[in-house]
């Protein structure tokens, strides 16, 4: 009475093979993204070092606030980013933080070069450092 027919058969064949391979497919996506991420062309910004924290939360810009509030947040641990142009990038040295580097510059515009990317609509400088003038 309750043997599966040829189709119930298939599919749980099916399933039961995209189960198993799923995990394959995982990994070369993932492998294939570090590629995409790797090609990705250096870029050089220019703008403003700010405290994402308070730039995010209320649009706090500028030197005064920069080199008040901003910098304490950045020594402190906030991430730290780069507004040019009305973007802003979120900034990170090489697998590191680069808040003791930055924090001085907090409200002051630089130039920093690094790689591009975008992580769940997050803009982001990778890599990063100041370029020296």
């Amino acid at each position: 009475m309750n043997k599966p027919n040829l189709c119930q058969m298939v599919v749980s064949a099916m399933f039961a093979i995209a189960l198993t391979l799923s995990p394959f497919a995982l990994a070369q996506e993932h492998e294939h993204g570090k590629e995409n991420l790797s090609a990705s062309a250096e870029k050089t910004v220019t703008g403003e070092i700010v405290d994402m924290m308070c730039y995010v939360d209320h649009n706090a810009v500028g030197e005064s606030h920069g080199q008040s509030c901003g910098a304490k947040c950045i020594k402190n641990g906030g991430p730290v980013g780069i507004v040019s142009d009305g973007k802003a990038y979120l900034v990170v040295g090489e697998h590191k933080p680069m808040n003791e580097q930055l924090a001085e510059y907090c409200g002051k515009t630089v130039t920093l070069k690094g790689k591009l990317a975008d992580r769940g609509g997050i803009a982001m400088l990778e890599n990063a450092e100041v370029v020296k003038k």
